[in-house]
């Protein structure tokens, strides 16, 4: 079983996949709405990419400010992860996930990625960088208790 990982915008869910041995994440797509509110099609296309995937639990961003108190966003995206749990009946982790947009951007700007074309790439990069923070530190308590 692969774990999901997921990173929820106004408009986009960034999305990355473990690979089968839980130690790396690759970015998978980017799925985009028309308006906020409109979660439907977004559900339907992560339980296809479950489904195609395997996964087996979901890894979802949570925004918190930088002075770790909860914002909008983050509360938005408690009520998704509701959503998810419901629709799927996976078990959904909220992950900190402060600065990986700007984490993400300054990866793409080393790679030499234009920044016109930043865009397109930036909510899965996210994705990636959330769940593999998440992977390492589940790793890193594995590899604890193996010595």
């Amino acid at each position: 079983m692969r774990i999901m990982g997921l990173d929820y915008g106004s408009k986009t869910v960034g999305v990355a996949v473990s690979d089968p041995l839980l130690i790396t994440a690759q970015g998978v797509e980017i799925i985009r709405r028309k308006e906020e509110n409109k979660l439907r099609q977004t559900l339907a296309r992560i339980e296809e990419l479950i489904a195609e995937y395997e996964v087996g639990s979901i890894v979802l961003g949570y925004p918190k400010n930088m002075n770790d108190t909860e914002g909008e966003r983050a509360g938005l995206s408690a009520e998704f992860k509701e959503k998810l749990e419901r629709r799927t009946g996976l078990p959904v982790t909220l992950w900190d996930e402060r600065l990986t947009t700007v984490a993400a951007d300054r990866t793409m700007i080393e790679a030499g990625i234009r920044r016109e074309h930043r865009k397109d790439y930036v909510d899965m990069i996210a994705a990636v960088l959330i769940l593999q923070g998440y992977l390492d530190r589940e790793n890193s308590g594995k590899a604890r208790t193996e010595e």
